[in-house]
């Protein structure tokens, strides 16, 4: 094996590319076994935070990544992979650097961990050596992605010693005396008067939810889908997304900052302790009150804490036995049953903090370990130019039973349900672009949206149907919808089978059509995707005409069994093999015709 005496950085470098806080975890959690092995510098990065044309120059580099959506990168490693995709870059480019990848991913999904897998052979096509082979966290395992993240760890830390013993000067299985220290946390806070305090700023809109009503033929319940209909003075394009902070619950907020030991209306600032203080995003400009700042910020109703949370608990338990516990869940051996208590439940910050009452965790830490309250994103169902002012979402009231018979429900959809549309409520909203472009007129459209997929796809027809009104050339619209029955969750009945009526947008006369797949209606189900292979000669035909795919919903099975179908209706209507057809779709893909929006 090569030696890494001669690099030009000897710090190691561990950069992280994180969509929903895992891959950040990770990474963080590989800082603390480096330096608890002795390591002398450690530098973590996220890796939009870092120049890639610097890459040639570091000695050892590991990277953890998350793959997104269907096998998309995280926002924050997109200009780095670009970065890594020109033409000039040669084989030898990264000749000397060391190299090793953690991927984060769901094996649930048809691209599993294919960001890990995709720049692991880019590093080694530009010269770059693997320190050992790429680890491949999934959230499929039993103990979710550190499963495989801990033997994966202790197969880096031989082979890092192996090639150079500089950077673990201890040996690769040293832990040093005072690793049973805890480190300072990564921020401070800071106590104000209320004198101090000024209105918060903010780039979000304000705006006011106007009506939610069910959008299926049975009562609104667990089940139903509210159509919500906020107001607001902004513009969107069709296919946008709309980005929501949920509110939480002031029970459990109260219940929170009492069992915290918290005085809700004092001010406080956040700040990083020090400038090394990376991936810590919240922070205060001007004093904010302390409830505001947690309901607005941390996630202590929904969210389960992470790993690191109760081992840095077990530091601040009084009574013995939360200590060992803590300590146990914690470890290696202890793994399998955290997964089993924390994730497996998905029990709170709350409960967790109820269920060791001896724990007396500083502020600072709960700021740094809370979960961060996330905006949900929902795909937009209405055109603007249709409803000015006005954005409408299909939201489907989550609920589910975990493993013990605890009932739990979505932070956001349950909120957004819950709205009473006779109070004045604002709502902090961000619009942002998905992965469904906005159409031109002239585009045919192959749409397949069942369940909430219907969402974007509503607000496509409408906005069609517009332009047909005023005298623009448009191409056809065909469409498949799917849900279990027609009685209980058809989405948006009378809207879809009014514009399949005669000249209307999802009419055969218009060249197009609306097909429904009801899979409990009898006795075998019926997906989107045999409806789709009723209409085999009509997708082929379209698609010759240059018709745009675009696909919305459930990121399970869906988006890969559709895929297998339109491969099954070119292959027989081409009459080309299942390969070639799937080479063929590819390129629709890469033209920017084949279109994924999925969500979990």
């Amino acid at each position: 094996m090569g030696s890494m005496e001669d690099g030009v950085d000897k710090k190691l470098l561990i950069l992280y590319a994180s969509q929903t806080g895992n891959a950040m975890d990770a990474a963080e959690r590989l800082v603390r076994e480096a330096e608890r092995r002795g390591c002398p510098s450690v530098c973590l990065l996220s890796v939009d935070e870092f120049q890639p044309s610097d890459l040639p120059n570091k000695e050892a580099v590991i990277f953890v990544v998350s793959t997104t959506g269907q096998g998309d990168n995280p926002d924050s490693m997109k200009g780095f992979w670009r970065f890594l995709l020109q033409k000039n870059l040669t084989r030898e480019w990264l000749k000397g650097v060391h190299y090793a990848v953690f991927g984060l991913g769901d094996s649930g999904y048809q691209k599993y961990n294919f960001v890990a897998k995709k720049l692991d052979k880019r590093l080694s096509d530009l010269g770059a050596d693997a320190i050992v082979e790429r680890g491949l966290g999934d959230d499929q395992h039993p103990s979710g992605y550190e499963g495989a993240l801990d033997p994966w760890m202790s197969a880096l830390w031989n082979m890092l010693y192996e090639k150079n013993h500089n950077l673990l000067p201890n040996g690769p299985n040293f832990v040093a005396p005072d690793a049973t220290l805890i480190d300072q946390p990564k921020i401070q806070i800071i106590y104000h008067d209320a004198e101090e305090a000024v209105p918060p700023l903010s780039s979000s809109t304000e705006m006011q939810i106007e009506r939610a009503r069910s959008m299926t033929p049975g009562k609104l319940s667990g089940k139903n889908r509210p159509d919500c209909l906020l107001k607001m003075s902004i513009d969107y394009e069709v296919g946008d997304v709309l980005e929501v902070l949920p509110g939480q619950s002031s029970a459990a907020l109260d219940a929170f900052i009492q069992r915290c030991d918290l005085n809700p209306e004092s001010y406080i600032t956040v700040q990083p302790r020090d400038k090394e203080s990376r991936g810590f995003l919240v922070h205060t400009l001007f004093p904010a009150k302390l409830k505001s700042f947690v309901e607005l910020t941390m996630d202590v109703s929904s969210a389960s804490p992470r790993r690191y949370f109760f081992e840095v608990m077990s530091f601040f338990a009084s009574a013995e036995h939360e200590k060992e516990r803590l300590q146990y869940f914690a470890s290696p051996e202890g793994r399998d049953d955290l997964y089993q208590y924390n994730q497996k439940e998905r029990r709170t910050v709350l409960e967790v903090l109820e269920d060791f009452p001896s724990v007396s965790m500083p502020f600072e830490w709960l700021v740094q370990l809370v979960p961060p309250l996330k905006t949900r994103a929902f795909s937009i169902s209405s055109s603007h130019l249709v409803h000015p002012n006005e954005v409408h979402l299909t939201v489907s009231v989550v609920s589910w039973t975990t493993p013990y018979k605890r009932k739990r429900s979505g932070l956001c959809s349950s909120w957004l349900a819950s709205l009473d549309p006779q109070q004045r409520v604002y709502i902090p909203a961000w619009f942002s672009k998905g992965s469904l472009p906005p159409p031109p007129p002239s585009l045919p459209l192959i749409l397949v949206g069942p369940g909430t997929g219907c969402a974007p796809f509503r607000g496509f027809v409408e906005e069609r149907s517009l332009q047909i009104e005023k005298n623009i050339q448009t191409a056809p619209i065909l469409f498949f919808f799917g849900c279990r029955n027609e009685k209980e969750d058809f989405l948006y009945r009378d809207f879809w089978l009014s514009h399949s009526d005669k000249n209307g947008v999802l009419s055969e006369e218009k060249g197009g059509g609306f097909n429904v797949a009801f899979s409990r209606n009898q006795t075998k189900k019926v997906y989107v995707q045999h409806k789709m292979k009723e209409q085999s000669v009509k997708i082929w035909s379209l698609l010759n005409r240059g018709a745009a795919v675009y696909i919305a919903g459930s990121a399970n099975k869906m988006p890969a069994d559709v895929f297998s179908a339109f491969e099954e209706i070119v292959s027989a209507e081409s009459g080309v093999g299942r390969e070639d057809a799937s080479r063929w779709i590819r390129t629709l893909e890469k033209a920017g015709k084949y279109h994924v929006e999925a969500w979990s």
